[in-house]
Parts: C-alpha cells; structure tokens; sequence
C-alpha cells in the first residue's frame, strides 16, 4: 500500500509532529495552583488533551474537585487564566517528535501540499511553527476555533478540501487521535494513524485507520 495519488496530507499538530505535553501541563498545573487545587502529572493530563483548551480546563477541573460540579463562573475565570499562562510558555519545552523534520523536508520536495488541523486553539498554532522552525512547510492550518465545529466533525477537512482545490480521493489525514481518524472517516478520506501522541491510553489501531505507524519517519515510505 502506498498513498504516492494524494495531493494534500493534513496533519493534526499535539500528539502527531510535536509533543506539547511539558507546556501544556506547566500552564494547566499554574491554572490549578491558583485556585488552590491539585495539580495534574504528565499522565493525568495526556488523558485530557485531544478536544482543545475549553475540554483540558474542563477535565482538569472536574478531575480536581473530584468531579464536584463546575460553575461557570469559576470555569471562566480558570480557562482564561490557563490561555494566559499558555501563552507564556506556548513552546518554551515543546519540541518536534524524531523523524518530522527530516520527513516534512522529504514531502515538501516531493510536492505534497501540507495543511495542519489542530483541535488547539488557533492564535498558539503560528508561535509554535516559528519557533520550531516548519511554518514554511504548510500552506495553512486551523484552530479548534477557527470554524463552527472541530475535529472528530468532517467540518475542518472539508474546508481544506475545497479550500485547496482537491479531491476527498486525493487526500489523508495523519494524527494521533480518535478525533483525527474519525475526523477522517466521516469526510470520506483515507487517514494515517501515529501510535505515540495522546490518545486517550487507546491504541489508535482501535479506531481503523488506514493505516498505523509507529514512527513518523515512516511516512517517507508511504509518498
């Protein structure tokens, strides 16, 4: 199997080219101290990533209360307070997983257009691409706000679809989430599964990809 027809390979971002999880608990762990609750390990928080910011505060939350009710008041106050410390530390120990420069290079001279749809919040997408040195690899990319509905919803792919001019046919998204493949299967297009991001302590086998790859060097093979 080879997918050497598509066009347009869209990538999730957390989970797939970079692990953010070191930022990602630092900001969520900050918000919980300054409501004088406990804070998450590494662990307890990869449970809670893969649906954007507003379900990892709510999850954190719940999970430090002992699922006790969450008022909207207090989650305001915490989500706005978690964005902030975010954006402090948005990619200060974020890196890129073995393998995605050197692959993303590979691509890019084969003449694959590369789009990123990400269930983060879209204004922390651009920050890190710079600082990691890859935004010059992808035309465009979208937020988890950016449209109406987000990922396991076809909604983003279809725009990039029909944004980018291609055929369902011609593309595949490749993630590391139940939400990317699904995302996947319900706009009709072919996906590639990343067995090491965050998935929910699932393997993403469960969920049928077309395909799973245990490193992400190992989609030279496949272009």
């Amino acid at each position: 199997m080879n997918f050497k027809d598509k066009e347009l390979i869209i990538f999730d971002l957390d989970g797939t080219l970079i692990d953010s999880m070191p930022d990602l608990a630092q900001a969520i762990n900050s918000m919980l101290l300054h409501f004088e609750l406990t804070p998450l390990t590494e662990e307890e928080a990869t449970l809670f990533i893969g649906n954007g910011a507003v379900k990892l505060v709510e999850r954190s939350l719940e999970h430090a209360l002992k699922h006790k009710e969450v008022t909207e008041e207090l989650f305001k106050k915490a989500f706005d307070f978690y964005t902030k410390a975010y954006r402090e530390v948005v990619c200060d120990k974020t890196y890129l997983y073995p393998g995605v420069l050197e692959t993303l290079q590979y691509l890019d001279n084969k003449g694959y257009d590369m789009t990123i749809c990400t269930n983060k919040p879209f204004e922390f997408i651009e920050p890190i691409l710079d600082t990691l040195s890859i935004k010059q690899y992808f035309k465009s990319w979208l937020g988890g706000d950016s449209l109406p509905l987000k990922k396991p919803d076809a909604a983003p792919l279809l725009h990039f679809a029909e944004k980018m001019n291609k055929d369902i046919e011609k593309c595949i998204m490749v993630g590391d989430s139940k939400n990317d493949i699904l995302a996947a299967q319900n706009a009709k297009m072919e996906s590639i599964g990343v067995s090491y991001g965050y998935n929910y302590n699932e393997h993403i086998s469960n969920y049928v990809p077309t395909k799973v790859v245990d490193n992400f060097n190992e989609l030279i093979a496949f272009f």
